[in-house]
């Protein structure tokens, strides 16, 4: 699936000009977590989200007086820091140069961003022009119909002992015998006899990646060839 197969099509938009209490009220009346900030021609200025509103400094959260430091070092930072907190218009207080995708991108482009810049929305832009919003949610939306697929065609418990015995077979450090596999219900239980904790980890990791498995249990013993000693 693509970006555009999911995304928001409905935008609700602000001028870089618009008050902040306006974008504020208007976040809060429509629930919404951010707003695209769009210029004159229509194109993405930026966007201004919850996260841009934390620190303010009606709420107290503006943060404390700079030490002597910080103002010898790094003034202009501390400058922009300011209008970041007390600005009143959003081109003042929203982030420029968003992280973007386009209405082509795959999915996994758009999960992958969000989880790696921790953002819950992203703008959808085509030639500079915002087409789209794509949100946490919006994956979630696919993703609830497709694990209740699975489920619903989940396969025999004699099919997954089947497969898990197949993909077992299929590696060289596995144990060829000494390993019972009982299946009930998708929820696997492994007993028998292993050489390592490795083997043990490997084998059960061979088990919860079989299509249909529920869960494992691993109930193997791991033997020290050296000593005979047996470890549950």
């Amino acid at each position: 699936m693509i970006v555009s197969d999911v995304m928001t099509r409905q935008l609700v938009t602000v001028r870089p000009e618009t008050s902040l209490a306006e974008a504020a009220g208007l976040m809060l009346t429509r629930r919404l977590s951010g707003l695209l900030v769009v210029d004159d021609a229509g194109r993405l200025a930026g966007v201004v989200t919850e996260g841009d509103l934390l620190r303010r400094a009606e709420l107290g959260t503006a943060g404390g007086e700079a030490n002597w430091l910080e103002v010898f070092l790094m003034p202009g930072h501390l400058a922009a820091d300011y209008v970041k907190t007390h600005g009143r218009k959003v081109s003042e207080v929203m982030t420029v140069d968003p992280v973007c995708v386009a209405p082509g991108d795959a999915l996994t482009i758009a999960a992958g961003l969000m989880r790696k810049r921790r953002i819950k929305r992203l703008p959808v832009v085509a030639d500079g022009r915002p087409v789209g919003v794509i949100s946490r949610f919006d994956l979630l939306a696919v993703l609830v119909p497709r694990l209740e697929s699975e489920a619903a065609a989940r396969p025999s418990d004699a099919q997954i002992r089947t497969d898990i015995e197949a993909a077992l077979t299929g590696q060289t450090w596995a144990p060829k015998t000494g390993i019972r596999i009982d299946v009930r219900d998708g929820v696997v239980e492994l007993q028998g006899v292993i050489m390592s904790d490795y083997e043990r980890q490997a084998v059960r990791v061979i088990a919860e990646n079989v299509f249909g498995v529920v869960s494992v249990t691993d109930n193997m013993v791991s033997v020290d060839p050296g000593s005979g000693m047996a470890f549950g």
